[in-house]
């Protein structure tokens, strides 16, 4: 491939058009597909490429970056198909479709979007645009990409169907019963519509019902499109525009509806009077189905089908706009978090961990007010914005009543589950600038409520990272606990998918507190964070682990590795690299058998002494691995400049790999990208036996999860591994 100084570039692609089997009708052709792409970042231009070739794609890549190199290839290049980003400096995918749209308008165009929010996306897609796709999400872009194709393919077989329609009775017979759209015919003269066979089935009604009233076709037509569908109607009989075509809802037989795309053409007499229009139905739910699907992935959290953090941001952004426009327009951000929700997903298992959130959910519908907003943010985090509270007093009576109204039973699976929630409260002021501020702030606000006991709401102000008497207690207890040698390391194993042999552990910290008992991570590792103890007590995990691993070695046990996390603190601290040699060095454990997970936020946010940090780490010779993927903002792409040699598939996207198309497709991307990468991969949460053989079948390189054990002792672990 070869570049110019307009970031042009042609991406030749040598798999076949028909590598995955009968090609579909975009694929069915005997040059390559030739696509334009416009986007100004290589590694995304990349990205896609290998989406397509994966795909199965014959075709031609010709990447632009700005208007002057795209406005060229569109008449020199001629593509069959243009890829978009939304906005480039100084030019839009919407300034890209209008030029499309004067010059080829029969070319499908696709949107590929790093983020897009929801108002934009309808908006776009009303322009014209044919799909959007999140770049998050590239596994739906060939889906597109063929829906796209092969209604063009369909375009063209109908407008030459129309013509010949218009040429010969007889071909129109034929079309009539060959077609596989529905196919009417409106003599506006005598007031008759003539509908095929098959636009009577799609609408579950035989060859001879329905009569030949133009009502039998507009009297079925849903109440909120009737009155434009009409218009767009008159328009075209009119002589305003070139060809009628609408986007409709059709009641069928049994009450319900389908989502309809009828296209006509009038004909007219010597003086420009229609007196006949005729043209075709097609039947697009199932396009309609994935542009609805798309929009929730992108904008409601799969679990609950509460607003995502970006729908949330977008209507926080709002309210903060009309806070500056309209005087004396309050609002207010309540971050919500269960307290010890950690213990439940332990205790009881991921699946009653899923249907507590969604109960939780459901609960905290029950509050909202008329404009009110709650959202998830993952996890067992939910942030609703209040509006139109009349003071800070208003809204924190609400945050009282909704505290108390979840602490009631939440019945679950024949449990009755008692939780509490910790909540933090922001009022809007002129402080706050951003949606992130106010988050930032109101999440501060909910971990004081944290520490200062849980079930209890917090108002944030200015002094709040003073710390109440209970606080310091805690503090102090943790501070000691490395003294006490009240820390204890438990051991849960990783297991080779295609072999079924132990290949190694993660070390996993606990607290035996001595009045509150074993106390999980959550409990105590954001205080560890915030008040710096996350430092000593990581070092000693690293040293006790490496210990343990090196006297299980040398027991006997075969080749064994142990993964260690690392803090966000740890990673920043200056003394890391030291920290980690020592460890080795007073074990005398190979550095090839340590290994270091760093979360993929801790990658995308690293400074650069952080940078530096990582590549020492690397060069003393242990693994470095990405935790919890899936779960932030990154990319494999962006990963890959970090020396890092295995991720982890966070559990949230294995949990329902063998009952959810889309998990199976997100832990199948992963997997295949991160092993062209040359990552080793590495499946958290295995719960069930049908997971296993799922990401056995996909190659998944290692799997860790409760089916093999949970996390245990390290007498338990050593006797797991000599019993297996």
């Amino acid at each position: 491939m070869t570049g110019t100084s307009s970031g042009e570039s042609a991406i030749p692609s040598s798999v076949p058009a028909d590598s995955l089997g009968a090609p579909t009708a975009g694929e069915s052709r005997k040059e390559p597909l030739r696509i334009l792409y416009l986007e100004d970042d290589w590694a995304d231009v990349e990205l896609v490429r290998h989406e397509l070739e994966k795909a199965g794609f014959g075709f031609v890549l010709k990447h632009v970056a700005n208007r002057e190199a795209y406005t060229t290839a569109l008449q020199e290049f001629t593509p069959d198909l243009v890829l978009s980003d939304h906005g480039l400096p100084a030019f839009d995918s919407q300034a890209a479709l209008a030029i499309l749209k004067s010059e080829r308008p029969e070319i499908p165009f696709i949107v590929v979007s790093g983020t897009l929010g929801e108002e934009r996306a309808i908006e776009i897609l009303k322009g014209g645009t044919t799909d959007y796709v999140l770049k998050d999400r590239l596994s739906r872009l060939s889906p597109a990409v063929r829906r796209a194709l092969d209604e063009t393919v369909e375009r063209e077989e109908r407008r030459r169907a129309e013509e010949a329609l218009r040429e010969s009775e007889e071909r129109y017979t034929l079309a009539v019963q060959g077609a596989r759209d529905g196919l009417w015919d409106w003599d506006l003269r005598k007031g008759q519509i003539y509908l095929s066979p098959r636009w009577k089935e799609m609408l579950g009604y035989t060859a001879h019902e329905l009569g030949v009233k133009p009502d039998e076709w507009l009297g079925r037509v849903h109440p909120d499109e009737i009155t434009r569908l009409k218009a767009e109607l008159t328009k075209h009989l009119d002589d305003r525009t070139p060809h009628f075509e609408f986007e409709h809802r059709l009641r069928q037989r049994d009450g319900t509806y389908r989502w309809v795309l009828a296209r006509g053409v009038a004909v007219r007499d010597g003086v420009d009077q229609a007196h006949r229009i005729a043209g075709s139905l097609t039947d697009i739910s199932e396009r309609k189905r994935a542009e609805e699907e798309l929009r929730r992935n992108a904008f409601f959290d799969r679990l609950t089908n509460l607003p995502s953090r970006a729908l949330f941001e977008n209507r926080l952004d709002r309210a903060i706009r009309m806070a500056k426009r309209r005087r004396g327009h309050t609002f207010a951000v309540l971050f919500l978090d269960i307290d010890r929700f950690k213990i439940v997903n332990d205790s009881l298992g991921h699946a009653m961990g899923d249907q507590l959130l969604v109960a939780f959910a459901r609960r905290l519908e029950t509050f909202l007010r008329p404009g009110d907003t709650v959202a998830r943010f993952g996890g067992d985090e939910f942030v609703m914005l209040l509006e139109d509270v009349r003071d800070e007093h208003f809204a924190m009576q609400i945050a009282d009543r909704i505290l108390k109204g979840v602490s009631e039973p939440f019945p679950v699976s024949g449990h009755d589950l008692m939780v509490t929630a910790s909540a933090g409260l922001v009022m809007n002021s002129a402080a706050h600038e951003s949606a992130g501020s106010y988050l930032r702030d109101a999440d501060s606000a909910m971990y004081r409520a944290k520490s200062l006991g849980r079930a209890r709401w917090e108002v944030f102000d200015d002094k709040m990272h003073a710390r109440s008497l209970e606080l310091l207690t805690l503090e102090k207890d943790l501070r000691r606990a490395l003294d006490r040698l009240e820390f204890v390391l438990y051991y849960q194993p990783l297991v080779s998918l295609e072999r079924g042999e132990i290949t190694g552990c993660e070390a996993l910290l606990r607290w035996r507190h001595p009045t509150r008992g074993l106390l999980l991570p959550g409990e105590f590792i954001p205080l560890a964070e915030e008040t710096g103890l996350i430092v000593p007590i990581g070092e000693w995990v690293l040293r006790t682990a490496c210990a343990q691993v090196q006297q299980w070695l040398r027991a006997g046990l075969p080749r064994l590795d142990v993964s260690v996390n690392l803090s966000a603190r740890q990673l920043n601290h200056r003394d890391l690299e030291a920290v980690v040699r020592k460890a080795l060095d007073q074990s005398g454990l190979d550095p090839a058998r340590l290994k270091l997970e760093l979360t993929e936020s801790m990658l995308m946010g690293s400074s650069p002494q952080t940078v530096r940090t990582i590549q020492a780490l690397k060069s003393l010779g242990i693994e470095l691995s990405i935790d919890d993927f899936g779960t932030g903002y990154s990319s494999l792409v962006n990963l890959r400049h970090f020396p890092c040699s295995s991720l982890k598939i966070d559990g949230s996207f294995v949990r329902d790999v063998t009952t959810d198309p889309d998990d199976a497709c997100i832990a199948t991307a992963i997997i295949s990208l991160a092993h062209n990468l040359r990552l080793r991969v590495i499946a958290e949460g295995i719960e069930t036996e049908g997971q296993r053989r799922f990401l056995e079948r996909e190659q998944c390189d290692e799997g860790q999860g409760f089916l093999f054990s949970r996390p245990v002792p390290a007498d338990e672990f050593l006797r797991f591994v000599t019993c297996t």
